[in-house]
């Protein structure tokens, strides 16, 4: 449904998207997933047509947004992160203005604005001012101008910001359902909120795709960084030589614990390696009791911090290092730069 090649957004000497590419498949919900200011924001616009990009290509169901964007429009309904509604008017009459302006045909439009407030749950407000409603309301109200006309593509710019926790649940659900029929992408800084409605994650950093994957491929794919915590009755010494002959150790780390004559360790290991099963067999074989063993493993909050982890550019440059990328079925891929005399002439394209 969308696919972005080599996009670029430039403010002076500022990259705010940076050599960003990504594919869109039908049916999913895909969520756009970055610290503030990792250029979120402006790469939902450059795909509605709102900016223009510096340089790159974005393709809406086969039409170039900047060579055909009428016909790249109609395939998208927006809701910017401010719902772009006007307090003076009722639900109603903004639904109708919002019929008007995207031109859908007359004798459907009373059926579709009906249809569109019983989806977003507006049927009982419609005859009250916008400047009356709750936050969670006006956004319910914006939601239902984007998917007015019944558009292949949704896109969602955070829009669940300042909702209380009821309205969350209720603006999450309704999402859900939409994604029965249409194509969402979803931007947020909100981890929970993108693992619980979202099927596809891109993570993006300082304007560049670093993750684009499922969040249980994603997860695996940083395995392991999980760790092992054991609490053991022992000695620190007498600990580290059990365990110096264990395979599969990445570090040892060994301290103190406030159980009396007993030290803590945590343990990182290998990818898919678990020790739990060799580590109780060799505690019984010493005569040496394990007061407590619990397996961590990372989690999509992890895996977020790891991949947006301010690196600054030069840093990387000079040690001559690559960031990783992960692919569109969960592999790890290096993705090569462009060109510097491509990227210097950006800002004149």
């Amino acid at each position: 449904m969308i696919e972005v090649t080599h996009l670029t957004k430039r403010y002076g000497s500022n990259a705010a998207v940076d050599d960003l590419s990504f594919r869109v498949e039908k049916g999913q919900i895909y969520g756009f997933l970055g610290p503030n200011g990792a250029g979120k924001t402006t790469t939902m616009n450059i795909l509605t047509g709102y900016i223009a990009p510096s340089f790159g290509e974005v393709l809406i169901d086969g039409h170039n947004i900047l060579e055909e964007p009428e016909e790249a429009r109609k395939c998208i309904g927006y809701l910017p992160e401010i719902p772009p509604v006007y307090p003076e008017m009722t639900v109603l009459e903004y639904l109708q203005f919002a019929a008007d302006l995207k031109k859908l045909p007359k004798k459907e439009r009373s059926t579709m604005i009906a249809e569109v407030m019983q989806t977003t749950g507006l049927t009982e407000m419609q005859g009250r001012l916008i400047r009356n409603l709750s936050k969670g309301y006006r956004q319910r109200t914006g939601l239902a101008q984007a998917i007015l006309g019944y558009p292949d593509i949704i896109i969602l710019d955070e829009p669940m910001v300042g909702l209380d926790p009821k309205q969350i649940i209720e603006i999450r659900e309704l999402i859900r359902s939409l994604g029965q029929k249409h194509t969402v992408i979803l931007s947020s800084h909100i981890l929970s909120e993108i693992s619980a409605i979202c099927d596809h994650i891109m993570i993006i950093a300082h304007g560049k795709l670093v993750a684009s994957d499922t969040p249980d491929n994603l997860m695996n794919l940083m395995r392991g960084s999980g760790s092992l915590e054991l609490t053991v009755r022992t000695t620190e010494k007498t600990l580290r030589e059990m365990f110096h002959s264990l395979p599969g150790i990445l570090s040892l780390d060994v301290k103190a614990s406030a159980e009396p004559g007993a030290c803590d360790a945590t343990i990182k290991t290998e990818a898919d390696n678990d020790l739990r099963e060799r580590i109780f067999y060799l505690c019984a074989q010493e005569e040496t009791a394990i007061l407590r063993m619990q397996h961590t493993h990372v989690s999509l909050e992890d895996v977020f911090l790891e991949l947006t982890e301010d690196h600054p550019k030069e840093t990387d440059e000079k040690n001559g290092k690559k960031r990783k990328h992960f692919g569109f079925n969960g592999k790890a891929a290096m993705r090569e730069n462009h060109e510097e005399g491509v990227r210097e002439n950006d800002s004149d394209l």
